[in-house]
């Protein structure tokens, strides 16, 4: 009974301070919890704002570096950057475009005949890879009703068809049309989708890259007064890190292409100059990138012979050594120094949370998380130096 009345006594444990702050702190953590679904729903609106970001970071170098050689106001050079880099874009589509289309055509008819000729090697000695396999026979297994017909044959084709699946489920419409229009009709549609993302991004980064303070100020509002100079040194970071290895990764890319190119025209390779230019353009997406061009100039390199083959294996080796021994090393050390099997690491966690917008958009997003560890949670929570 004395220990009732001393339980009672005592009262709860801490202080209490009504049901208000509880209310409170429930309600916010519903909010969060709401946030990051609706941030899972919309990740590729969010990936998408985030190229737009990083063009606008790529604009905003060039800006910065042009008032170095021209003093003029900054509008003036932003369009002069930005008209040069449209020019350069314009330039190489009109003068490469029709080498480009030609080769890409040609390139493409040589990868599917040696794929269908490699895998056609696998398969004799009982290894079966259905991604060499190509489109052949795939609707050779397709389930058969009683009459030995297939089931494909038996939907309904042309308008009709159409307008039932529209009928059954609404967001086949587009499929339904593709299957009634033609390939024609899926070319399209991705193109116009294609474009659709490019303005966006283009549109996104020119904004951006206009009034870079307004858009920082307007951050640091959300920040309380008293962290808000801590917090603008952080942006300030990201910026920095992402401008470096920014126009690093364009030298890099830059090099990558010429290299290729050279290298498989001097071994006298079809498309060499497609070749080399999707092997620097894939060396935007570490790891992943380089092994997926590899592939390609191996595949493409095959119906030259074996000789040819092994020229294009040593060529895609030496460019590769150029780049991990010495462009990376001595470009990017000041930007991103993260170990190759981190950043593989990143890419696969990105890859398989975002897929292809996490491969692709893996390095830059990686840079980022390194500026607000070292800053936010090695200097300020450790108290340490994240120098090496």
């Amino acid at each position: 009974m004395a220990e009732q009345t001393t339980d009672a006594l005592r009262g709860p444990v801490g202080p209490w301070r009504g049901a208000a702050p509880l209310a409170l702190s429930g309600l916010a953590v519903v909010c969060f919890v709401v946030l990051l679904a609706l941030a899972w729903m919309s990740v590729g609106t969010l990936f998408l704002i985030f190229a737009g970001a990083l063009l606008g970071v790529f604009l905003d170098g060039l800006t910065r570096g042009l008032a170095y050689v021209l003093p003029l106001p900054r509008a003036i050079r932003l369009t002069l950057a930005s008209l040069a880099l449209a020019a350069g874009t314009l330039g190489l589509v009109s003068f490469g475009g029709a080498t480009l289309v030609q080769q890409g055509r040609d390139l493409g008819q040589t990868i599917r005949d040696q794929a269908g000729t490699v895998s056609g090697w696998l398969s004799q000695r009982g290894i079966d890879v259905p991604l060499l396999s190509g489109g052949e026979g795939a609707g050779k297994d397709a389930p058969k009703d009683a009459k030995g017909d297939k089931e494909d044959d038996r939907k309904p084709g042309g308008l009709a068809g159409l307008a039932s699946g529209a009928l059954k489920s609404p967001g086949s419409l587009l499929s339904d049309a593709g299957s009634v229009l033609g390939p024609a009709a899926a070319v399209v549609l991705g193109l116009f989708n294609a474009l659709g993302n490019v303005l966006v991004i283009v549109f996104l980064g020119v904004a951006f890259a206009a009034d870079p303070g307004s858009y920082r100020d307007g951050i640091l509002r959300f920040v309380p007064p008293a962290r808000r100079w801590r917090w603008a040194r952080v942006l300030d970071g990201m910026g920095e890190t992402l401008r470096h290895w920014l126009f690093g990764q364009l030298i890099t890319m830059s090099a990558i292409f010429l290299c290729t190119w050279a290298g498989l025209a001097f071994l006298g390779i079809g498309g060499s100059l497609i070749l080399g230019l999707q092997a620097g353009l894939l060396a935007f997406v570490p790891t992943v990138g380089p092994l997926v061009a590899g592939l390609v100039i191996l595949l493409a390199s095959l119906a030259s012979g074996t000789n040819a083959l092994l020229g294009a294996l040593g060529v895609y080796l030496a460019v590769q050594c150029l780049e991990s021994y010495g462009l990376t090393p001595f470009i990017q050390k000041r930007a991103l120094d993260i170990p190759p099997a981190t950043i593989f690491a990143g890419q696969l966690i990105l890859g398989v949370i975002f897929g292809l917008w996490g491969i692709a958009l893996a390095l830059p997003l990686m840079a980022v998380i390194k500026v607000l560890l070292e800053q936010l949670y090695v200097e300020d929570t450790l108290g340490e130096d994240p120098s090496p």
